[in-house]
Parts: structure tokens; sequence; C-alpha cells
């Protein structure tokens, strides 16, 4: 249900979206949960962003770029410094803009999990969508690094299973093999249509996911891998009104976590997630 200025609206609002776009208003509009705005300005931005998300998965996927474990994390130098535990932090004198783009330009000079890969997609999905002047301002000091964000991403975690092209969900191996214990679970993208990209694996549907990940299961393993019902989003309002309010930026010192109904502590799951990466787990 889509909610504007405490109003509910008909189909009729943004009739004239077309393709994944309209998927997007559609699945917001028929779920059960209420999405609420103060413009029709800010619907369209979440539209937006989550059509340029699933766009840059498709454009991550066609590149070169590697999945490795933090220990085999790569960057291109001209941009990024690779620091002592597998992070890639932004040269000081280079734009944020120039370096997200980088990573998709020359893919074949990056390697990262797929918890950095979500966070690439979300940074350049959103330069995509503010352009490269709001980007440069909001998002400096880069850092990717697992689920390490800047604090003007401000995320949102919610449990469901009703998904939007756009959400991030997360495929669970719960007999993970400890020797390959990056194929704990997959952080994915809903590309809609019941397809999925996931760092490593590319765009695949639910049951190739879920199938992999059971070939990746210790000897003698037999609880089969699975889509959790957890979802990550970034704010979407949040982000809009960064981008039409330039002039009253704030900054948080540390990320910024919302939960809706139902939702969970999504820094207790980051927390999870980052010991799920632990070999000794």
């Amino acid at each position: 249900m889509i909610v504007i200025n405490g109003e509910s609206i008909t189909e009729s609002n943004l009739s004239n979206l077309e393709g994944l776009e309209k998927t997007i208003f559609q699945r917001l509009f028929n779920d059960s949960e209420v999405y609420s705005y103060d413009s029709i300005e800010e619907l369209r931005f979440e539209i937006a962003l989550r059509n340029n998300i699933v766009a840059s998965a498709a454009l991550m996927e066609q590149g070169e770029a590697r999945f490795e474990t933090f220990a085999g994390t790569q960057c291109n130098p001209a941009y990024w410094k690779l620091t002592d535990v597998g992070g890639i932090l932004i040269r000081e004198d280079v734009n944020p803009s120039d370096a997200i783009a980088d990573i998709f330009k020359n893919s074949q000079l990056y390697a990262f999990e797929c918890a950095t890969a979500i966070l690439i997609l979300y940074y350049h999905a959103i330069l995509n969508t503010i352009g490269p002047k709001l980007f440069n301002e909001y998002f400096q000091d880069l850092y990717l690094y697992s689920w390490h964000f800047d604090s003007d991403l401000v995320m949102q975690s919610v449990y469901t299973y009703y998904t939007i092209p756009g959400d991030v969900v997360y495929f669970k191996n719960p007999d993970f093999n400890p020797l390959t214990y990056w194929w704990r679970g997959e952080n994915a993208v809903v590309m809609g249509d019941d397809l999925y990209f996931g760092h490593g694996l590319g765009i695949k549907d639910a049951s190739y996911i879920i199938e992999f990940l059971n070939g990746t299961r210790k000897p003698g393993g037999t609880k089969p891998a699975y889509l959790s019902d957890y979802v990550a989003r970034p704010s979407f309002t949040h982000l809009a009104k960064l981008s039409s309010s330039p002039n009253r930026r704030t900054k948080h010192q540390h990320p910024v976590i919302i939960h809706r109904k139902n939702s969970i502590s999504l820094d207790r799951y980051l927390f999870y997630l980052y010991r799920s990466y632990l070999p000794n787990q």
C-alpha cells in the first residue's frame, strides 16, 4: 500500500511507468505493508533508485570483477587503497564518483566478497540516480568492507518473503563446509521474475542458488540451503530528501539503521554475518 501525505493512491497516479519501473510500483502498491512518502517525487525517486540497483547488478554481472574472500581482495590503486583486513579505502585525491565508476569501468582489477559487492551496487546506483555532484558531497571517505556503509546510506531491515526488485535477500546454507566457509550463504539482489544477482554466481533463479549452496555442504550435511526471510534495503525516503535538499545536509558519526514493523536489528544481523566468515564456526 502506498500513502502520500497521509492519503492512499491508486494505480492511475503513476500510469506512465513502463518495464521494471512499473513492476516496482505494482509490488509496492500491492504489498500489505504501508510505504509512506511526503510527495509523489519521493515515490518516483524510490522507483528510479530500485531500477538503478537492478541495472547496476546486471552491469556487475557482465564485468570481470571476481569473487574473493577478504584475504584475496583486489582493487585499482589509482583510486583505492587496500587495507590489511581486505577493505577497500578511497584515496584522498580522487572523487568518490570516479572511484565507484572505475569498479565497473576497470572491473578486471577488482576482487571482493558478496557483501562488499552489494554496497558497491548501492553506491553505483545512487550515483546514477542523484548524479556525481551530490554523490561527491554526501559520500566522501568511502570504505568498502563487508557491510560497513557510509552514514548517509541509511539502511532498513525487515523480515518478509514479499520482495521488490532492488531488495537484497540472503540465501542461507546451514550445513556449510568449514573449509569453504565463504559459501555459508549468499547475499543477492532481487532482479524480478524469480531472478537474483549474487556476486560469484551471476544472475540465477532461486533454485539454482539453493542447489549450488547444497553442493558446498560439509561431508554428511543434510540440511538444505534456503532463501531466508531477511531483507535489507536502503532508506529510499532518506536518500530522496538528500537529493532534494542538499543545503540541509547532516552527517552522522555512525551508520543509522531504521527498523520497520516485523524488523530485526540490522547491526545484530551484520555481527552474525561477520562471524559467518570465520573458518572456525
